[in-house]
């Protein structure tokens, strides 16, 4: 209990003191109460989020008797702020971190090679394609009231692939620079928008966090183990505190409301029926359906996750609904259907360990296509202003 309000009351108080403030206020300016003295200019710490999540996996895991609890003050020290993960994720288990922290660390060549590799796809994706991506989205949603409803919806489709590759890229890199170190992260991304359901998403979109609400939250909550009824609500309130989880706005928790609307609605068509994990390994058009449906649904929910208030959420609604094309409105359209199509083609490379396209390449040219993203790379990186992660904000 003292770690779980210690941690929890730490993250409230600063990441959440103004949020709830601000919240109450606008209750008591009804009654011409101003409590603007309340407010304080609290600066967030650094990866306060998935250090306290990491932090409480341990409490937790120890007092379930999933894990013993570790002697090393040294080893626990380093799972909590061990940097390569430190700011954006993967949240890891200290079942997995404080075995790997006990041995000597020497990375392997194996290790080495897969961590430049890593590193080098991860920029790649972050530089070329999130950044690039991000220049079109800063300037369209920093300007809502300029554009028309076309604009804005290829914003918001470039928005989707931006912030997938600024943080799959994250991750990677994160993953490389570790296995430098010999230590072994876990995936946090397998090619979400290949997703066929809502529940596929949520096992391939950030998945070390929605692993996490799931055993921390949505177990703790009962999960389904108290009937059908129980069991959306569960599901509610476990997406609704991870919106919560990504900042203090009501944007976040509108976001984390849709997704806990998809999964239950899903859950309920699915009935007993278990979701397959089996990888796409034939084409069809009821896959690609399914995907572009799944797509669809989580690229309306991207809009309450990239607008910065609630009155530029109305304002992308007023666009949509007074519909107005533009040649502008079709140049963005065929951009954005650059990006995807790019993305789409880095992905078909890594899909489920390369098995739609295994054995299509040798091993020279992968070697030189390596090569050449990293060249790439370092050219782009040194020309243009430089954009931090996007997961930094969370």
């Amino acid at each position: 209990m003292i770690s779980l309000f210690s941690n929890l009351g730490i993250l409230a108080f600063f990441k959440y003191f103004n949020f709830f403030v601000g919240s109450f206020e606008e209750i008591t300016q009804i009654f011409e109460e101003n409590l603007d003295y309340l407010h304080l200019n609290i600066i967030l710490p650094v990866g306060i989020s998935f250090y306290t999540f990491q932090t409480l996996s341990y409490t937790i895991d120890v007092y379930r008797g999933r894990l013993k609890p570790t002697n090393n003050f040294v080893d626990f020290a380093l799972f909590v702020s061990f940097f390569p993960q430190l700011v954006a994720g993967p949240i890891e288990r200290a079942s997995s971190l404080l075995p790997q922290f006990s041995t000597r660390l020497s990375p392997s060549k194996k290790q080495i090679k897969e961590g430049v590799f890593l590193i080098i796809t991860g920029l790649f994706r972050k530089v070329l394609i999130g950044d690039t991506a991000g220049k079109y989205v800063d300037q369209l949603f920093g300007n809502m009231q300029l554009y028309t409803g076309a604009e804005l919806i290829a914003g918001l489709i470039l928005f989707s692939i931006q912030i997938y590759a600024d943080f799959s890229g994250y991750s990677r890199v994160a993953r490389g620079t570790a296995k430098l170190l010999g230590v072994d992260l876990m995936v946090n991304f397998e090619q979400p928008y290949f997703s066929r359901n809502i529940t596929e998403f949520w096992r391939r979109w950030h998945i070390s966090l929605s692993s996490c609400l799931k055993d921390y939250l949505y177990i703790s909550l009962g999960g389904n183990r108290y009937g059908i009824s129980r069991t959306y609500i569960n599901l509610m309130l476990t997406m609704l505190l991870g919106g919560l989880w990504h900042g203090a706005s009501w944007n976040f928790v509108i976001w984390g409301g849709l997704h806990g609307m998809y999964l239950a609605l899903h859950k309920f068509f699915l009935g007993t029926k278990k979701v397959s994990n089996e990888a796409i390994k034939r084409v069809s058009l009821k896959t690609i359906f399914q995907i572009m449906s799944t797509y669809v649904l989580v690229l309306f929910t991207w809009l309450f996750f990239r607008a910065s208030s609630w009155e530029a959420t109305t304002l992308f609604f007023k666009k949509i609904i007074n519909w107005q094309n533009s040649e502008y409105g079709s140049y963005l359209l065929l951009v954005s259907a650059a990006f995807v199509l790019a993305v789409i083609v880095i992905d078909l490379l890594d899909y489920n360990d390369g098995v739609l396209l295994r054995g299509k390449f040798s091993k020279a040219f992968r070697y030189g296509a390596l090569t050449c993203m990293f060249i790439i790379t370092l050219a782009y990186m040194f020309q243009a202003k430089s954009s931090p992660f996007i997961y930094f904000a969370f």
